[in-house]
């Protein structure tokens, strides 16, 4: 099972932008990569090269001032985000290949890789690397300030977002492109996950099959999207008019030291208090949570449990799962949990956990999201993103308010 989604529009309508060369771009290039993210800054090449940066500024305030995404659930921030306060899952079952034996398909897929083509396609080595979405986007655009990747598992698109804000706050840019896309739902993806018993092997309507925090979780399901932000200094933004959908305040990453698979809850609390650190919020201001809880029996428990020895049992405190839904996105869930995070803000509603039909004894329902959408007035906002290995991201928005 897994969230379907196309991704041949990846970045149509990933900005509010409405350039001709942008959409050009993004219809016809087909560059973007499994785990691909980017981070392109907007500094116009048809400009003269000026040779100084501005002086770094502790006043520089980084605002999100454009989203974009390509989920199961729409291609619209505004329909998605509808769609998931609804309840509604985009979870189905996987109809363009066979499923049945997918661990063995590996070796299948490897044995024809050793036939070589009498005749490689010259752009296979030059489009092969991850970095060449961000690349091609960039020569279209004529962007020349920072533009690269981050590789960095499950936890990529926040990490894509840290690096953005950090270089608005340098006085580096203005303006960043930020996110991330990843197409797991493929043979090959599905049968690596599958050997290593990461999947969920539920037999249940596909739209039960995630469901964080329940006694019956068993495992991820995988899913295709992506969701790209635009980050931009407040003054620039207010200059040029642009609508504002919230503020980003700041966060952290960590890496756990511990295990391959296993989280550790030290790292997680410790990634969450650097991000309030950095940010400079007081704990008890965070008042919603979308958390990373992919469905795992483990996964779920310690992330909640560092959750509470952050935050204590604060009772205005409201936490859920984005992937309850839209299955786990991998390099793109951090960024779509985003947008889904600032439009949670935006509206003032925040959407529902699905599929939370026997809560596991170790989490306090007093805190979870239950099974229909809430109303919030959103003070801060921590969106969470982990990956195998141990490495952890955090994340802070809050609505725009005046010094």
């Amino acid at each position: 099972m897994a969230a379907a989604s196309s991704l041949s529009s990846l970045l149509v309508s990933s900005m509010a932008l409405t350039s001709p060369i942008f959409q050009s771009h993004c219809l016809n290039n087909t560059t973007c990569k499994r785990g691909t993210t980017m981070a392109v800054s907007l500094q116009t090449a048809n400009k003269p090269v000026i040779h100084h940066e501005k002086p770094a500024n502790k006043q520089r305030r980084v605002v999100v001032t454009g989203i974009g995404l390509v989920t199961a659930l729409g291609e619209d921030p505004d329909v998605f985000y509808n769609n998931v306060l609804q309840g509604i899952s985009g979870i189905t079952e996987i109809e363009k290949f066979d499923t049945s034996q997918l661990p063995s398909i590996f070796y299948e897929w490897f044995e024809n890789m050793l036939i070589l083509s009498r005749r490689p396609n010259p752009f296979s080595v030059p489009m092969a690397g991850n970095n060449m979405g961000c690349a091609a986007l960039a020569i279209e655009l004529g962007w020349m300030g920072p533009n690269y990747i981050i590789n960095a598992g499950c936890a990529t698109s926040n990490h894509c977002i840290l690096s953005a804000a950090g270089h608005i706050t340098d006085g580096i840019t203005d303006m960043m492109l930020c996110g991330g896309s990843d197409a797991g739902v493929h043979p090959i993806g599905l049968a690596g996950f599958a050997s290593c018993k990461a999947l969920s092997k539920r037999d249940c309507d596909p739209t039960k099959a995630s469901c964080p925090w329940d006694t019956n979780r068993d495992g991820i399901v995988l899913g295709d999207g992506a969701g790209v932000l635009l980050l931009e200094e407040l003054e620039h933004a207010k200059r040029r008019g642009a609508r504002i959908y919230a503020e980003f305040l700041g966060g952290s990453s960590s890496a756990d030291a511990y295990h391959l698979t296993r989280p550790h809850p030290d790292g997680i609390v410790g990634c969450i208090e650097k991000a309030l650190a950095k940010a400079g919020v007081a704990r008890e201001d965070v008042n919603y949570i979308n958390a990373h809880a992919p469905s795992t029996q483990v996964g779920d428990l310690i992330e909640f449990a560092a959750l509470v020895r952050c935050f204590g049992n604060n009772m205005e405190l409201r936490i859920n799962s984005t992937k309850s839904m839209t299955g786990h996105l991998a390099g793109a869930t951090g960024a779509v949990d985003a947008i889904a995070t600032i439009k949670a803000i935006q509206i003032g509603w925040v959407h529902p956990n699905i599929n939370l039909d026997n809560p596991d004894k170790a989490v306090d329902m007093n805190l979870l999201v239950g099974s229909k959408k809430e109303r919030l007035n959103i003070k801060v906002a921590l969106s969470n993103s982990f990956t195998l290995g141990g490495q952890n991201s955090s994340i802070l928005f809050a609505p725009l308010h005046s010094e």
